[in-house]
């Protein structure tokens, strides 16, 4: 079983392999919450490519990320390294502009599944349908997992990203676990 202490502790990702997948703690990032419809032009350009308005989307490039949450609401993956340069960056292009940007990157943390049963895996505790044509490759929703809310991304055909918050990050992980153990 993972030491959920050593795998959660925001140090280098940890990785346990499985009969069905492998779960991974994803690399430390910087993690932003953009809010308002008025910032996504501005924000996509400092940012480095559009932010997507298409719901339940994903955009990428390089190693940055932009995740649609809802109608006025994005999450916005860079690496660790970034944080400072990139939230002034944002700050200085987003000024005047009404909207709202919030360092969430100590906040959260990620949980990379992949493997032929990833979606069997996460379908015990997230009630989506999680099948390539329902959950395509680049779809992303705030989601429960049982009683934590999470945001899933699916990265891959048989890949996901799990965004949780920190303090629930033992419960989702030893849940996977648990699953795992589960799926035939």
């Amino acid at each position: 079983m993972l030491d959920l202490s050593t795998a959660l502790a925001g140090s280098l990702p940890v990785s346990i392999a499985t009969s069905n997948v492998t779960l991974t703690g994803a690399a430390p990032a910087s993690r932003f919450v953009l809010r308002g419809v008025d910032a996504v032009a501005a924000a996509g350009a400092a940012f480095g490519f559009a932010i997507p308005t298409k719901p339940c989307t994903s955009a990428m490039a390089g190693d940055r990320s932009a995740l649609w949450l809802g109608p006025d609401e994005w999450l916005l993956l860079a690496p660790e390294a970034e944080t400072a340069a990139l939230y002034q960056g944002l700050s200085v292009a987003l000024e005047g502009t009404a909207c709202a940007l919030v360092d969430v990157s100590h906040r959260q943390t990620a949980l990379l599944i992949d493997g032929l049963k990833a979606a069997a895996i996460l379908n015990a505790c997230v009630p989506l349908d999680l099948s390539l044509k329902a959950f395509p490759v680049g779809m992303v929703t705030r989601t429960i997992f049982e009683k934590a809310e999470i945001v899933l991304w699916r990265t891959g055909p048989q890949a996901f990203r799990v965004e949780v918050w920190r303090s629930f990050a033992p419960y989702v992980l030893a849940l996977l676990q648990a699953a795992d153990r589960d799926v035939p």
